[in-house]
């Protein structure tokens, strides 16, 4: 029995929740207002994919462990497609200009094409583009 796909909401914890969305905001990203108030935003990353953003002290009523330090170390990269190299290049240049910082270098293989950057919080995001005509 297949499982059935349902939605998805990554939740990540951050200093500042103004600058986080507005560092997104200039990205292009959309919130739910339903889902936003002094304490966290919803982040509307495609159909029933959602980015939680929470303020360090509310993240921390959602769990026992102590917060890792994004900008010391690394708990998940967050991976996203585009739907090609220039969308690639596009969305990691607008995260740079507004205030984030490069990641690791250009990734390009025969149908794999990708950029990285971190945000304000130093979370790292991954921006991949598939050419599944060129996959193996």
């Amino acid at each position: 029995m297949a499982l059935q796909a349902k939605m998805i909401f990554v939740n990540v914890a951050v200093k500042d929740l103004q600058r986080s969305i507005d560092f997104f905001t200039h990205l292009g990203f959309g919130f739910d207002a339903q889902m936003t108030d002094e304490k966290a935003t919803c982040m509307i990353v495609g159909e029933n994919i959602y980015v939680m953003l929470l303020t360090e002290p509310f993240f921390e009523t959602f769990t026992k462990k102590p917060l890792a330090d994004p900008a010391a170390s690394t708990e998940v990269i967050i991976a996203i497609s585009a739907d090609n190299r220039e969308s690639v290049d596009e969305l990691v240049q607008k995260a740079l200009d507004a205030g984030g910082s490069a990641s690791n270098d250009k990734m390009d293989n025969e149908y794999m094409y990708g950029w990285s950057f971190q945000d304000p919080d130093g979370h790292l995001w991954e921006v991949i583009y598939m050419d599944e005509g060129n996959a193996e």
